[in-house]
């Protein structure tokens, strides 16, 4: 009889010590930005941004020129923040967009709030939208949000609950959380017969069921357009998840596989300025005070940002 005592011992202190993994590989470092919008020489205000239970988000306000102008809310990825941003900040500035950057809560140098998820992630972009409906130099009509990772994950969620987002890209976003869990390190088949009460831990501190959050589940309820870009190098978030984002969307979505591009890099690619800053005119309903940039890559054929598709781009 003591062997069975020792052996649930053993299972139990296995399960305990897989929980605890997972907790340990899920926390965020809380690091602030180091760099800032001056370090590109372009100009901007502090902000901070009422959310959920009572927090505030820290943030950039980069105005994109005198007026009311669309607006595009730009969202780091996980264990990152605003400054992670900063790339797509010098892309979408020249084009005259006014650009909202943040700190999601538990990340750089906004509250602390328990424990970041994709669920705050989403109601952080909510919040964030909130925010801007508040300013009188913000079309609200014209409103986009640019996700990097977990941050075009949550974007899409975020979108399928406010139609005041009218156009979402993503780069490099899962389409189901519980994957991107597994693919950061947690795969091994030594940890496989504890992960799925590992995961229903893990939805009891989120306050949700994974299903529930998946934005495989949700594209198809997203108002506005969508443009989803994922690199076919991307070892942290595999390639194939683009395909099932695309598959779950409306009509009113592209995706675009970028060849020799990874997790961190699309936006090196040199067609990248070109292609989101085309999508976000169509989809914001281009005016002549935006630029999408003279002797910017065109779309390839069949490919106009401006069009329905839902092809997988080469």
């Amino acid at each position: 009889m003591a062997w069975v005592l020792v052996l649930v011992g053993v299972l139990l202190a296995y399960q305990a010590g897989v929980i605890v993994l997972m907790a340990l590989a899920w926390r965020t470092a809380r690091v602030g930005p180091r760099r800032t919008p001056a370090d590109l020489g372009v100009g901007f205000s502090t902000v901070r941004i009422p959310t959920l239970r009572n927090r505030r988000l820290h943030g950039w306000w980069i105005p994109g020129g005198e007026g009311r102008r669309p607006t595009v809310v730009l969202v780091h990825g996980w264990n990152r923040n605003a400054e992670r941003t900063l790339p797509y900040v010098e892309i979408l500035h020249p084009a005259g967009y006014h650009l909202l950057a943040f700190d999601a809560r538990h990340h750089g140098a906004s509250d602390p709030d328990g424990h970041g998820s994709m669920k705050k992630f989403s109601e952080d972009i909510r919040s964030a939208i909130d925010f801007l409906a508040g300013r009188a130099d913000v079309d609200g009509g014209r409103i986009a949000v640019v996700g990097l990772s977990i941050g075009g994950s949550a974007a899409i969620h975020a979108a399928a609950h406010d139609r005041r987002i009218r156009a979402v890209v993503t780069v490099g976003s899962f389409a189901h959380p519980r994957e991107a869990i597994v693919q950061a390190g947690l795969g091994s088949p030594l940890l496989a017969p504890a992960i799925p009460l590992a995961l229903r831990f893990l939805e009891w501190r989120i306050g949700a069921r994974l299903d529930e959050l998946a934005p495989e589940r949700h594209a198809g309820r997203v108002a506005g357009r969508l443009l989803l870009v994922h690199g076919e190098d991307d070892r942290t978030v595999p390639v194939e998840h683009v395909a099932r984002l695309l598959g779950a969307a409306r009509v009113n979505a592209e995706a675009w596989r970028i060849a020799g591009r990874g997790h961190s890099d699309c936006h090196q690619d040199p067609q990248f300025a070109g292609r989101v800053r085309a999508f976000l005119a169509g989809a914001l309903e281009r005016s002549g005070s935006l630029d999408t940039g003279a002797g910017a890559a065109e779309p390839r054929p069949g490919t106009d940002p401006r069009l329905p598709s839902r092809q997988l781009h080469p």
